[in-house]
C-alpha cells in the first residue's frame, strides 16, 4: 500500500481511515522487527514515512471528530 498524502486522507471514509491505520500499525512492526533481526538498511527511511502518514492520519482524524461536534 502507497504513502498517502493529507489531501489524500482527507477524501477517505472513517472505515477506509481505520483500516489504512491497521495496516500502517502491522507494516510498522514488521519492519521493526526486520530491523532488530538486522534483514533490511532501506526499512529506516519507510519506517519514518509510515510514522508521518500515521501522524498524518490520526490528526486529520481528529479534526474531522472535533468538526463534527
Amino acid at each position: 500500500m502507497a504513502i498517502l498524502r493529507a489531501k489524500e486522507l482527507r477524501e477517505m471514509g472513517t472505515e477506509d481511515t481505520e483500516e489504512h491505520l491497521k495496516d500502517l500499525y502491522k507494516r510498522k512492526m514488521k519492519i521493526r522487527s526486520d530491523i532488530s533481526a538486522g534483514i533490511s538498511s532501506e526499512s529506516i527511511g519507510n519506517l519514518r514515512e509510515i510514522k508521518r502518514t500515521v501522524a498524518r492520519l490520526l490528526t486529520i482524524k481528529h479534526e474531522k471528530e472535533k468538526n463534527k461536534q
